[in-house]
């Protein structure tokens, strides 16, 4: 489920802390660390050196009720805490963890044969193999891999070795079910990630980039804004995704912005009750 890579682990925490780590304090920070919830046990442990090895960060040991918030900016600059309801992120302004949300609600809906603007924009499909390069809390990706079916795949690249901690750790947790795909989850720099792919990869590559005007939607928005990439979509690496692409470069907007027009992306038609606009471009011509 989880793959890392190396290097992209110093971009790991949220940018407002970690400049505010490297502005002069002299305290020993790592990034990121993984520690248990107040109810410590011996499988417990065991469950959170695991995720600690799986995402390449340190363990540290927490006595029983003991409370983490003196180790946010002494220890660490993020914690993951691995307890009996999964893995939550904290910082020092505050804590999410990993829910399927309106994912789940739109899966259900699929299953119920209504329509869902990702997939019909898309044109998903049973066995098709989807690239989504901005993974964030998986929403989107949990719907394409009930579309794409057990015999389609999901991959997944998060900048945010935080973020793709959470999500990774929440989707090993996440029944998703037989009629649906695995979700592979890769820390990486989709700009540099997509360089290395051969041409046609996937069926479909995928983008939600950062809004620039934040959204009223999950209560872990905010947070999410901490530790997600910010860099807007480039023309570049559009270029770069029609190349890897087979069929549909889709990309996620927000209505009332120029974020799809500044790439040259037409509106896709769709419903005049959502704050969510979607485009989408095919691949580029081989020479």
């Amino acid at each position: 489920m989880a793959r890392r890579g190396a290097s992209w682990m110093a971009e790991s925490v949220a940018p407002s802390l970690r400049a505010w780590w490297m502005r002069g304090r002299r305290v020993t920070l790592v990034p990121l660390a993984v520690t248990t919830s107040t109810k410590v046990d011996a499988a417990l442990v065991r469950e959170a050196r695991a995720v600690a090895a799986r995402w390449g960060v340190p363990f540290l040991a927490r006595r029983a009720k003991e409370s983490v918030a003196p180790w946010l900016g002494t220890k660490a600059a993020a914690l993951l805490v691995v307890g009996g309801d999964g893995v939550t992120l904290w910082d020092a302004e505050g804590s999410f963890g990993f829910h399927a949300g309106m994912a789940h609600l739109r899966r259900m809906r699929l299953r119920a044969g209504e329509p869902d603007a990702f997939v019909r924009v898309a044109e998903l499909r049973a066995g098709d193999s989807v690239l989504d390069c901005t993974l964030g809390l998986a929403q989107d990706a949990m719907v394409a891999s009930l579309a794409v079916g057990p015999s389609g795949r999901v991959v997944g690249l998060e900048r945010s070795l935080a973020l793709g901690a959470v999500a990774g750790e929440g989707l090993r947790r996440y029944a998703l079910g037989e009629d649906s795909g695995p979700i592979e989850v890769v820390h990486a720099d989709a700009r540099e990630y997509l360089k290395t792919l051969p041409s046609r990869a996937f069926d479909v590559v995928f983008f939600d980039p950062m809004f620039a005007k934040p959204r009223k939607s999950q209560p872990a928005f905010d947070m999410l804004r901490r530790f997600a990439e910010h860099a807007p979509l480039t023309q570049a690496t559009l270029e770069e995704a029609r190349r890897v692409a087979r069929r549909w470069v889709v990309v996620k907007g927000a209505k009332y912005t120029d974020d799809l027009r500044k790439l040259g992306l037409e509106d896709e038609p769709g419903s005049r009750f959502t704050d969510v606009i979607w485009g989408r471009v095919g691949p580029s011509v081989e020479p």
